[in-house]
């Protein structure tokens, strides 16, 4: 593993056998699977998915260590094994290009092989039958090993030993190496100056704000910002050389686009709250901030491109991640004049690597899995009845509105306030939509309206807050939001797969 981590350095970091078989894990794993990793180990899930893959490398490699005392060639063929299930599992990723990305595994394996083998050569080259101690009687004999006047027992654990230490440090090189990999990316974003958007966002509202303890702030900070999305290791790409094109279906005029050709545009600012369709009632897979980008509509009009409701021949856009992932969404809702763009910008500055940079989709009103490609490099008009994306292929809709959504911040669940008035509040969302009302209800009483903060826009959540006057004993506190629409939150609860989860937030608190 060490040999093949520092050959990924040379080839590429996603070629490691670990983030390969992980990759292919991710992929055949089931959608219900899944979400229940996501919803249990959040934004760890990637870290619990490597360390259990090492766990069982590690058991498998004892196993093999154990056949290989007995039988040598089967064990080191044991571990070429698994090379070869390695590479097959990194050529066969999506974004991998090159039949280079099987050499990690391939020299690992051989690497390995080859240590087993010296290994066990080292630990029964000592080993004779005597006339003392024949086969037959010898406790070597019943464990299936020649007899022997003995072994060089302090040999083979310097041996051993060494080649622990050295596979330790040819790992922490392989992998300062791999880390290094990124430093011009890093230098190509420190030099990002984002332009002064010539369509700015209106300043938030004073009252759009409620200064209450313990509600979600109104403008998520980017290291706060939630992260949901397949790649285990973060593409760092470098925006010098990144490019963008446009092609397919009722395309007139494909083009291709620097990060250069972007900022020279109009850019727009728009404060947008996205949602992960991951996102379980009352989670945590929603945030607010402040975009600046190119608006995307106007390049696919630049390039020709008409939604069916003026005629044109594609329903669907196709956008493709540098790591493989495509996710569609429908041409319609990208071009009906909401603010849908190719993001440069959060909250005033550069996209962060783990949010997109250099450039990412956005589109309000919309969930992740259908919108918000990030480390986007290929845009392809096409259809839904020709083209599957991602997510549809592993059972997930095609087309997927944010659901209408509320959620109670404070009291905590399982908190014990005091008697006297308890501030109960949170925040709802209906992207594109906008939030009317929302209400609150205790234990089985009545629906009482909770006071709303002003709306910035309407693709933004809205803070809320009811002050509780709160007796002795167990309390159930519920709430529920009505968009502008007029619909009303729905009670019926539903998971997340195929198009988000619906239901209304509760919790439990005792008051002391």
């Amino acid at each position: 593993m060490a040999v093949a981590e520092l050959v990924a350095a040379a080839v590429r970091p996603q070629s490691s056998p670990v983030i390969a078989a992980a990759g292919a894990s991710i992929d055949a794993t089931p959608a219900p699977v899944k979400d229940w990793a996501i919803r249990h180990f959040g934004t760890n899930d990637k870290l619990v998915l490597q360390l259990g893959i090492l766990a069982v490398l590690s058991v498998l490699a004892l196993a093999l260590g154990v056949l290989a005392v007995r039988f040598r060639r089967v064990g080191a063929a044991g571990v070429l094994l698994f090379g070869a299930v390695g590479a097959a599992a990194a050529v066969s990723r999506p974004d991998s290009t090159a039949l280079t990305d099987a050499l990690p595994s391939v020299v690992g394996a051989i690497a390995g092989a080859l240590l087993l083998y010296v290994l066990v050569g080292r630990l029964t080259a000592v080993r004779r039958p005597t006339a003392s101690a024949p086969v037959s009687v010898t406790e070597e004999a019943e464990a299936g090993l020649p007899a022997c006047e003995g072994w060089d027992r302090r040999g083979f654990v310097l041996a051993a030993a060494s080649a622990a230490a050295a596979s330790a440090a040819v790992g922490a090189v392989g992998r300062s190496l791999n880390a290094s990999r990124g430093q011009g990316a890093i230098a190509s974003r420190n030099k990002v100056v984002v332009p002064n958007p010539g369509s700015p966002a209106q300043p938030v509202p004073k009252r759009a704000v409620l200064r209450v303890p313990g509600i979600s702030p109104f403008v998520t900070p980017n290291d706060d910002f939630y992260r949901v999305d397949t790649a285990l290791v973060v593409p760092k790409v470098d925006a010098t050389g990144w490019r963008l094109r446009i092609h397919g279906t009722g395309v007139r005029r494909p083009a291709a686009y620097s990060f250069d050709d972007l900022l020279r545009r109009e850019l727009i600012e728009r404060d947008i709250t996205l949602t992960c369709v991951s996102n379980e009632v009352g989670g945590p897979y929603v945030g607010n901030a402040r975009w600046t980008g190119v608006r995307l509509a106007d390049l696919l009009a630049e390039c020709g491109v008409k939604p069916p409701s003026r005629g044109g021949r594609a329903d669907q856009l196709v956008a493709r991640s540098v790591d493989g992932m495509t996710i569609g969404s429908p041409v319609e809702d990208v071009m009906d004049g909401r603010d849908a763009m190719l993001a440069l910008g959060m909250n005033g500055q550069p996209l962060p690597f783990e949010h997109g940079f250099p450039v990412r989709m956005v589109v309000p009103g919309l969930y992740g899995f259908v919108s918000a490609c990030k480390w986007i490099e290929d845009i392809e008009l096409s259809t839904f009845d020709s083209y599957d994306p991602y997510w549809v292929k592993r059972g997930w809709a095609r087309k997927a509105p944010i659901k209408t959504e509320s959620r109670i911040d404070t009291p905590k669940p399982f908190a014990r306030p005091k008697p006297g008035t308890v501030m109960v509040a949170g925040v709802a969302w209906a992207q594109h939509r906008g939030i009317d009302k929302v209400e609150v209800r205790i234990d089985d009483g009545p629906w009482q309206e909770a006071h709303l903060a002003a709306e910035d826009t309407r693709d933004t959540w809205r803070q809320w807050s009811f002050p509780w006057q709160a007796t002795k004993g167990g309390h159930t506190l519920t709430v529920r939001a009505t968009d502008r629409t007029g619909a009303v939150q729905t009670d019926k609860r539903t998971r997340t797969i195929p198009d988000g989860a619906s239901g209304w937030h509760s919790v439990v608190v005792t008051v002391d």
